[in-house]
């Protein structure tokens, strides 16, 4: 079955200006402009914008919120049911593909896959690998472990390791578990209250065998690193994308263009831990420092890697920032000075190349998936574009919002269809 989508401007995701031409989708890919079949369906979607489904590169999905007391409280069970809705919710934004940076196990992206929940594709790191005392070790001054944020449970293997045997081992078990992709923390965190985000965490020696076994099962590693040597460093022994770079140094932003390595800023997420310590959430003093202090710096840090031809991908770092409010961080990247064509660039193509799958997603080619959203109103006015996503598709499939009226070319008329 084909259906051509007719009279809308599409936005291939290639940085090219939009073109008012119509989209053809049969076999839930992407026709050439111009092919058709007898009894091809027609939906007009004129005055409207269609953009590639959207790539979120750095998402907890399974992380509901900040609130520890709350998640203290909060049966794992619970947790799994409210990744449901969360995932829909992302779907609904036009984000059909996320890459989750820690929290989310196989058995998540199976359910989307499998069709129990309904939700953008999942590419998981499963956890974050962590040296003891590191950004991921959950360990606090009373000698209790914060599980609260993300419980061990079957399906989800301790990432704590030290040295380059006890990193090829927790890569190897997160393999095992049914990793797409390996997170490890380079460096200390905004959020974790006994480590410095600016300090390097792993040597050469560790992070160099840790990305030698993610890529013999065929996997790329994104590094979280703040500070100047653990960005170096995690560039250095072949990581894929380095997420946050807060501090980054002249150094390190010019072997990042160098090695052709990704930014994932994730701009609004020190933003929204301070957002929600402010609305009365605990945390401690030294970790609003901590948050204030990449605030202040963030954005500059990034107009200068931009300058020296670094490539960004966009990251939303929901569950560290509110769910539903992934798009906000669209807004951050225009707002910090991203041209708007390159903004949704780093939401689309640029980010299926970070993923390695620009071959199937990412633009409105011959060829491509039928991953694609339909829009009222400006798609680079990213600051509203939430509200104006009308309908969202997977493979050429309406999964969230409203069908428009359609016709076969015998002009025989469809009905509109709703999904919830």
């Amino acid at each position: 079955m084909t259906t051509i989508y007719r009279g809308a401007a599409v936005h291939d995701g290639t940085g090219a200006p939009p073109a008012h031409r119509d989209l053809v989708i049969t076999g839930g890919r992407v026709a050439p402009a111009g092919h058709t079949d007898q009894g091809a369906r027609v939906v007009d979607v004129s005055g409207r914008d269609i953009i590639p489904g959207l790539i979120d590169c750095h998402t907890h999905v399974a992380l509901p919120h900040l609130d520890a007391h709350r998640l203290m409280n909060t049966p794992l069970s619970h947790r799994f049911l409210a990744t449901g809705r969360t995932l829909a919710r992302t779907l609904d934004l036009g984000i059909t593909t996320v890459r989750d940076a820690g929290g989310a196990d196989a058995g998540i992206a199976m359910a989307v896959a499998d069709g129990l929940v309904r939700g953008p594709r999942v590419r998981t790191a499963i956890a974050m690998i962590s040296p003891t005392g590191g950004h991921a070790d959950p360990w606090r001054l009373s000698g209790t472990a914060a599980r609260w944020l993300f419980p061990l449970y079957p399906g989800m293997p301790d990432p704590v390791a030290d040295g380059p045997t006890g990193l090829r081992r927790v890569v190897r078990e997160l393999v095992r578990a049914g990793a797409d992709v390996i997170k490890v923390a380079v460096s200390g965190g905004i959020s974790s209250p006994r480590d410095d985000p600016r300090h390097c965490q792993l040597r050469q020696d560790e992070l160099t065998a840790l990305v030698e076994e993610a890529g013999a099962a065929g996997l790329r590693v994104m590094a979280h690193a703040h500070g100047p040597a653990a960005i170096t460093a995690a560039v250095r022994a072949g990581a894929a994308s380095i997420e946050h770079g807060v501090f980054a140094d002249e150094e390190g932003i010019a072997l990042m263009a160098e090695h052709g390595t990704f930014l994932v800023p994730t701009l609004t997420a020190a933003r929204a831990f301070l957002a929600v310590a402010e609305a009365g959430a605990a945390a401690e003093p030294g970790l609003l420092v901590q948050a204030r202090e990449a605030v202040a710096v963030h954005e500059t840090t990034l107009r200068r890697a931009m300058e020296a031809g670094v490539r960004i991908a966009m990251g939303s770092d929901s569950g560290f920032s509110p769910h539903g409010g992934n798009l906000d961080e669209l807004e951050a990247l225009a707002q910090a000075g991203l041209d708007r064509a390159q903004v949704l660039r780093s939401a689309t193509s640029a980010a299926a190349e970070l993923l390695g799958a620009d071959h199937e997603i990412g633009t409105l080619r011959p060829g491509m998936r039928a991953d694609f959203s339909v829009v009222s109103g400006d798609p680079l006015d990213f600051a509203t574009l939430a509200g104006r996503v009308e309908a969202v598709y997977q493979d050429g499939v309406l999964v969230g919002g409203t069908e428009f009226t359609g016709r076969n070319d015998n002009g025989n008329d469809k009905g509109n269809e709703d999904l919830a």
